[in-house]
């Protein structure tokens, strides 16, 4: 298992890196556009969906999206971005305490809209942040990245207070709270260190905390690791309520691209909202 984990990271890695860094618009295009329509056909199955016509609701939001990326400017599209980040807060977050609706029901294929849209929106402020730059995309992932790896150790350290317990039942307040403090220790690092490290200066922290100041800046970095928690959390109450592991098998060791995003949905729409302003 570790083996095929180890081994499917790294031919991610040989892709997207490359992608990523060569800024070749229409070779990074590609890439998220197959991944969105993954992510879009995991969902559907997610909310009972037969696998043909979930195919068929990912081959279709592949081509919005397609259709949307020439039509529309991602790093301007702010209207999207609050109505996505608005969703998280009034509809997916409360349904962690209130639970989901039963499948089958017009409130679930009225989620599943909804929620294919949100999963939509992330991608495409995937592309917004990287016109930006490279770097400043893979800034806002980083901290996503160092919350969970924050949680986990915490998690495993002091965890005693279940955070979710119905839903996931080996996440703990003390694990999210060393998410976010490991998140808060290094964007303070890279904010000081960004006067002699040129290319800090073009990330998510550092502009951040030059255009609003600390008290905005800490306040922001919280509101995106509590928004990475909730993705999280709501992934996984979708998968708990369709009896399955992972979203997909997509990726060998590591399951379904839903299952890598999840905490990335409501954080980047969240990012590239407040990045509009900045």
């Amino acid at each position: 298992m570790l083996k095929t984990r180890i081994i499917t990271a790294l031919v991610l890695l040989a892709v997207l890196l490359p992608v990523l860094f060569f800024q070749y618009f229409p070779a990074f295009a590609v890439v998220v556009t197959l991944f969105l329509g993954a992510a879009i056909w995991e969902g559907a199955r997610m909310f009972g969906l037969k696998d043909s016509p979930a195919r068929i609701a990912g081959i279709v939001g592949a081509l919005l999206f397609v259709a949307l990326l020439y039509k529309a400017q991602p790093g301007s599209a702010t209207a999207l971005y609050a109505i996505a980040s608005l969703l998280w807060l009034i509809r997916y977050a409360p349904s962690l305490g209130l639970g989901l609706p039963q499948l089958g029901t017009a409130a679930n294929w009225s989620m599943a809209l909804t929620f294919s849209f949100a999963v939509f929106v992330c991608f495409f402020a995937i592309v917004g942040l990287y016109l930006r730059s490279p770097v400043y995309l893979l800034s806002v992932l980083v901290l996503v990245w160092i919350a969970d790896i924050g949680a986990y150790f915490s998690g495993k350290a002091f965890g005693k207070r279940k955070l979710a317990p119905t839903i996931s039942p080996g996440k703990s307040w003390e694990g999210a709270i060393g998410g976010g403090i490991a998140v808060l220790v290094i964007a303070i690092i890279s904010i000081v260190a960004a006067g002699g490290v040129p290319w800090l200066q073009d990330t998510f922290a550092v502009r951040l905390q030059a255009r609003f100041g600390w008290g905005v800046t800490i306040v922001a970095l919280l509101l995106i690791v509590a928004a990475s928690v909730i993705g999280d959390l709501f992934e996984s109450q979708l998968k708990r309520r369709a009896a399955i592991k992972d979203s997909s098998n997509l990726l060998p060791g590591h399951g379904g691209v839903l299952d890598r995003v999840d905490a990335l949905i409501p954080v980047l729409p969240i990012a590239a909202l407040i990045s509009a302003w900045l």
